[in-house]
């Protein structure tokens, strides 16, 4: 396993909680969008044992060419210990990435896409969006759908409705007008459905999706294989053995 250790080149605050953290590109390193990687924090692997209370599973909101690692994250005035530490980082500190992998890439099948998620869950999906500004090729249209009743919303100079460009960004402020559209959205029985945010949003997702006819291979989640087929197996039961990672 390899380590990448990088610095801060800049620290954008986002909303009056989330912040982003750009980090120089180490030699080497690459990544596509849909990307994720352990972020950790100087001192995780100063013992014996790595210390994974300074680890964190982090996407990766910013795409190569924009020539930064961006991470962003929701700091919340009481938080974790890695959340109380990493708010007071600066420009220039040090931080370390590792385990960089995409489970949630652009898929270009001509189909329309659907983008589900909760306030930060964007950051996951701003270098979809960016990656399919830039070429539309074989993808029909994106929809976004994002649970914010901050009304300050992430990324909106980019995550905002371009008709022009068949792109649409929803809002709305409680789940159960979340999930009402989620069962709208799925009246589009050959679309593709990518989710993000914790194991309970997922699968309460699914089983709204499942009810209305979605099959497992239609859904995109950020999980690794074997994460991925036991959630996927305990809302598709029935499908246990069909279920794969697309």
């Amino acid at each position: 396993m390899k380590i990448y250790w990088t610095k801060i080149n800049k620290i954008i605050e986002e909303t009056a909680e989330v912040r982003t953290y750009l980090l120089d590109c180490p030699e080497g390193f690459t990544w596509e969008e849909g990307s994720h990687t352990h972020f950790a924090l100087e001192g995780f692997n100063a013992g014996d044992k790595p210390n994974r209370g300074l680890i964190r599973h982090m996407s990766i909101s910013t795409l190569p060419h924009e020539e930064s690692i961006g991470i962003t994250t929701r700091i919340r005035e009481k938080c974790s210990e890695f959340k109380s530490i990493l708010s007071k980082l600066e420009v220039g500190d040090k931080v370390a990435i590792f385990k960089t992998h995409s489970n949630v890439p652009l898929k270009r099948e001509n189909k329309n896409v659907y983008l589900l998620s909760s306030g930060v869950g964007l950051a996951t999906f701003r270098p979809l969006v960016l990656d399919y500004f830039e070429c539309a090729d074989n993808v029909n249209q994106i929809h976004s759908l994002n649970i914010d009743s901050s009304q300050d919303f992430l990324f909106n100079t980019i995550i905002k409705s371009a008709p022009e460009r068949k792109f649409i960004a929803q809002f709305v402020d409680n789940r159960t007008d979340y999930y009402e559209e989620v069962k709208y959205l799925a009246e589009d029985k050959d679309g593709i459905f990518y989710i993000v945010g914790s194991d309970e949003f997922l699968v309460q997702n699914m089983e709204v999706l499942r009810d209305q006819g979605i099959q497992p291979d239609q859904i995109m989640l950020d999980k690794r294989e074997k994460g991925r087929n036991e959630l996927v197996s305990s809302v598709y039961p029935e499908q246990h053995d069909l279920v794969e990672t697309k």
